[in-house]
């Protein structure tokens, strides 16, 4: 008992974030509580369950502000988790226009991969996430990138999407990019070809 009173009377180090403390609040969103722990001496790299790192855990959790006071501390938007996903990774996932803007903030590496080896671009065209294909779109993301199924984002549009209004308008903003339509997949079938093949007449009138 003497001794912590001691401990605590000298500054003993017992208001020293945890491990994990920040990635955890980030994930919450909480801002005033992100902004206490990094005054406090939190890294901005600071990691918590399977390696995610508080940037990474505030984009997922759609927090901007978050962001930008982890990327202005310092915080490495590059840092990859278990998964293999990123503060940048995430936002092929997610869709989230606002949060992507403050993680280039942080100056991303586009060639980075998740654990499909593919872009940030690969995973929002499939998902359907057409302002995020814009954004993307607007970087030097690798427009071509073949992930390890073999797949580019217009065959994933293609393959996964739906042919509905939101993935034809990300076949179109694929294509007026300059990305090849005639780069096929593993067995060799276009994309134009899995159009026709679904009954996506609309998307197959923007590849023919």
């Amino acid at each position: 008992m003497l001794a912590a009173l001691a401990l605590s009377s000298c500054g003993g180090g017992d208001d020293r974030p945890a491990d994990g403390d920040l990635a955890r609040a980030a994930g919450r969103g909480d801002l005033e509580a992100v902004n206490d722990l990094l005054r406090r001496g939190a890294s901005p790299d600071d990691g918590g369950e399977g390696g995610r790192t508080a940037v990474t855990a505030a984009a997922y959790a759609g927090a901007p502000g978050v962001v930008r006071a982890l990327v202005d501390a310092g915080a490495d938007v590059d840092l990859q988790d278990e998964t293999r996903s990123n503060a940048f990774l995430a936002m092929g996932e997610t869709g989230d226009v606002d949060v992507l803007r403050e993680v280039l903030r942080g100056d991303p590496d586009l060639t980075r991969t998740n654990r499909f080896g593919g872009t940030a671009l690969i995973p929002a065209a499939d998902r359907g996430h057409v302002e995020m294909v814009r954004a993307l779109l607007q970087t030097d993301v690798d427009v071509d990138h073949v992930n390890d199924l073999g797949w580019t984002a217009l065959l994933e549009a293609v393959i996964l999407g739906d042919g509905g209004p939101a993935h034809q308008e990300i076949v179109r903003l694929l294509v007026a990019a300059g990305a090849r339509t005639d780069l096929a997949d593993r067995d060799g079938v276009t994309p134009l070809e899995h159009a026709r093949s679904r009954g996506y007449d609309e998307i197959a009138a923007l590849l023919g």
